[in-house]
């Protein structure tokens, strides 16, 4: 059996990033956060990668931090704190700036920093029994970072709900309020997620690639200059070789 605390596959279009701590509810930590980096550097530079899928072995995709990373934590100084976190805040990045889209398919449990990860991918996949929460402020912590993501996940209010309470949710209900894309029945998800993630192999990764980074650039942007860059990405989108077949395709069709 593989020790990495991370794995990592390419199957066809689909890199495969494992979390692959089970014993541990692949919690996170250094060498979890340092691995997951890195395969999605992977997966960025691997042509015929269409999709990154994320997930984790046995029961849970992730409870958060492990008992080693939380009594660091305790005894670190300010700047060791200061560059964890960094640390973590680099992999939220990273995980908009892949180019190809990167769905979270969660079993079990996604909690604490599990639920960020998973909030921080593009799309959440998650099976019926499946619960998230952010419970940091039961142990007088601060999901700081993911907040940048849920608040434009979610509605404002909402977002203060889930962070100040720190109640776990149920699969349906992260789905109501529009934490996660979609749920699946237990005894389906496998495939169901199979399923899904082939969907991307049937659509063109240029315009896929293009459409995520005009998505995420546009936070921030007054609706005049959203609409200036979507002029411009439009204008690129044209001149691509998947753009000049497939209305060539589109065209003989007709």
């Amino acid at each position: 059996m593989n020790n990495e605390p991370v794995l990592y596959n390419v199957e066809g279009a689909v890199a495969l990033i494992t979390l692959n701590r089970p014993e541990k509810r692949n919690a996170l930590n250094e060498r979890v956060v340092g691995g997951v980096k890195a395969a999605l550097r992977a997966a960025d530079e691997t042509q015929a990668v269409r999709v990154v899928l994320l997930t984790g072995a046995g029961v849970d995709f992730c409870a958060g931090a492990d008992l080693a990373a939380l009594q660091k934590i305790s005894e670190s100084t300010v700047e060791e704190n200061l560059a964890d976190a960094q640390t973590l805040s680099e992999l939220f990045v990273l995980m908009r700036r892949t180019s190809v889209p990167v769905v979270a398919a969660v079993r079990g449990r996604a909690l604490a920093g599990g639920c960020g990860l998973a909030t921080a991918c593009d799309i959440v996949l998650a099976a019926e029994s499946a619960r998230f929460g952010y419970p940091e402020v039961k142990i007088g912590f601060v999901p700081a970072m993911v907040m940048a993501i849920l608040r434009r996940n979610v509605s404002e209010k909402r977002a203060f709900e889930l962070i100040a309470r720190g109640a776990e949710l149920s699969a349906m209900e992260a789905e109501r309020l529009g934490l996660i894309n979609h749920v699946f029945a237990d005894d389906a998800f496998e495939t169901e997620v199979e399923h899904y993630v082939s969907g991307f192999e049937r659509v063109s990764r240029t315009a896929v690639m293009l459409s995520k980074r005009l998505l995420y650039q546009m936070d921030g942007l007054t609706f005049d200059a959203a609409l200036a860059a979507g002029v411009e990405v439009n204008t690129i989108a044209r001149m691509t070789e998947d753009c000049r077949q497939g209305i060539a395709r589109f065209l003989k069709k007709e």
